[in-house]
């Protein structure tokens, strides 16, 4: 068999994990000196160069308000990989990334120094070859993202020439309800066009994520099942162990629900609900996700399905440890939720009358995040009623993190000369199945961002629903009480577990 011409010869024709490299591009940071830009975004670049997938000359371009030369900032991205980066440090990848490492000192206002940032672009573009091709990320404060996006455009750098690409990556939340949702993406739109503008859900970047879509459209096994005729109810769960930490000045007034439900969570509900869709083309994925966000049905008594709470003073693996409102910067009679629990149900033919349970929580238990289907229990049970004591719902979960992977649990007969049946589990676990391990979220986005693609981005139709879902629930929990109380290190309040007691199931302990 003759080769193709051009070819790599000593590449095997049905290997598959050839990646995808990016073109000709740079990458300018706003607030780069924050700790999403230390801990995870210059550890990903620096992952990607050295895994071979940026280009030779790569620019990476900081902007903040610290008095830097270029120098001080080479030294913060190599302080920040040497600490955070995935891979093993390597000189030689340094020493090529450095090269087209800049620095921009400024404030959000200051035209002088949008105007030096504009002449760094177009020096790196000739020095480097980026080809005009840059993606800006607003690694800032919320209340920030409309002055950036204005001085972007009232200075030229959001224009593309021919053949050329600038693009927009965003940190949620976007917005804080719908009309100021709406409102954002109007001034956004006005200054990138809508493929352009990349809208940032970390849980979308995790392998276990978008392995609910291998899961669900590879395999056969589940999709006869994958309905309201076998599916009981599902759970979708993100836990952390950890409190607001440094973050009172962006969490309160904000809360759980904000934080979490209305983006991740209602992520994952649609990417568990959703039809097959007809290819992975972004619009395709967009377009099945809307009719599940669509068809979403808040309860009729949120008082009774919806539970917000906080944590309390109380000691969590053997460290005493503050109640919310004793957190520094934090009101005493704040009324921020730090745990939410809602319940929603899904208007078609696939799901109706499913409950799908969504919670969040700070200082619970320990950190997890999973998604639970559990299913109905068998109609009929031809052992004696003593026999099956211990036997629980079928169920696949899949973890999210921080064990990535997936779980079946069923009944199987316990050894001995009795018939008794017990719930077993069967797993799959990323690092035992597989010898690469996963990249880090940011790794992936990053990338597609500079490849232009949109598959694992929410786009602005996706954002406004989740809002038009999670606002009457907001508006409910405003006129209707104060939060519950729950002490920190459990899995929260009591009035979660009667919200599902009525419903005559439990919480998964996860």
């Amino acid at each position: 068999m003759s080769a193709v011409p051009g070819a790599n010869p000593l590449r095997d024709a049905q290997d598959r994990r050839l990646p995808r490299i990016a073109g000709p591009s740079g990458l300018v940071i706003f607030g780069v000196t924050g700790d999403l830009s230390r801990k995870k975004l210059m550890p990903a670049v620096y992952d990607l160069a050295n895994r071979g997938l940026l280009p030779p000359d790569f620019s990476l371009i900081g902007f903040a308000r610290r008095d830097w030369e270029d120098e001080d900032f080479a030294q913060v991205v190599h302080d920040a990989v040497k600490e955070h980066a995935r891979t093993p440090f390597r000189e030689e990848v340094w020493q090529q990334l450095i090269q087209g490492m800049r620095f921009v000192q400024g404030n959000f206002d200051d035209d002088e120094a949008f105007e030096t940032l504009k002449a760094t672009i177009e020096e790196l573009d000739k020095a480097q070859g980026t080809g005009g091709n840059f993606a800006f990320y607003l690694s800032v404060p919320p209340k920030f993202f409309p002055k950036v996006v204005q001085q972007l455009k009232k200075h030229g750098l959001a224009d593309q020439k021919e053949g050329s690409w600038r693009r927009a990556v965003i940190e949620k939340p976007f917005g804080h309800d719908l009309a100021s949702t709406q409102e954002l993406n109007q001034l956004v739109h006005d200054v990138f066009p809508p493929n352009e503008v990349f809208r940032i859900d970390h849980y979308l970047g995790k392998e276990t994520v978008q392995n609910i879509l291998a899961l669900r459209f590879a395999n056969t096994m589940w999709e006869p099942i994958w309905n309201r005729s076998y599916v009981d109810h599902v759970q979708i769960t993100m836990a952390e162990d950890i409190g607001i930490g440094g973050r009172a000045g962006y969490y309160d007034g904000i809360g759980a629900a904000r934080d979490v439900i209305q983006n991740h969570l209602l992520q994952l509900l649609a990417l568990t609900a959703m039809e097959e869709p007809g290819s992975f083309h972004p619009k395709a994925l967009v377009a099945e996700k809307l009719k599940v966000l669509t068809a979403v049905e808040l309860p009729e008594d949120l008082g009774l399905h919806t539970v917000r709470a906080q944590y309390e003073h109380a000691w969590q693996g053997g460290q005493e440890v503050l109640g919310y409102c004793e957190e520094d910067g934090i009101d005493p009679k704040s009324t921020t939720d730090t745990y939410a629990a809602i319940k929603l149900t899904i208007n078609n033919r696939r799901w109706a009358g499913v409950p799908f349970y969504l919670r969040t929580g700070k200082r619970l238990g320990r950190r997890v995040t999973e998604i639970a289907v559990v299913f109905k229990r068998a109609p009929y049970l031809p052992f004696e009623s003593s026999a099956t004591e211990e036997l629980g719902g079928n169920a696949l979960v899949i973890r999210v993190q921080p064990d990535e992977g997936v779980t079946v649990r069923f009944g199987s007969k316990v050894p001995g000369t009795s018939m008794e049946v017990r719930d077993v589990t069967m797993d799959f676990a990323y690092g035992e199945s597989f010898t690469e391990s996963s990249p880090e979220a940011y790794e992936r986005l990053l990338l597609d961002v500079l490849l232009g693609d949109a598959n694992l981005f929410p786009r602005h139709q996706e954002v406004e629903l989740s809002w038009t879902i999670l606002d009457p629930i907001e508006e409910y929990w405003e006129k209707h009480g104060k939060p519950a109380k729950y002490a920190a290190g459990t899995w929260g309040p009591a009035e979660a577990d009667e919200m599902l007691a009525r419903d005559g199931r439990s919480w998964r302990r996860p």
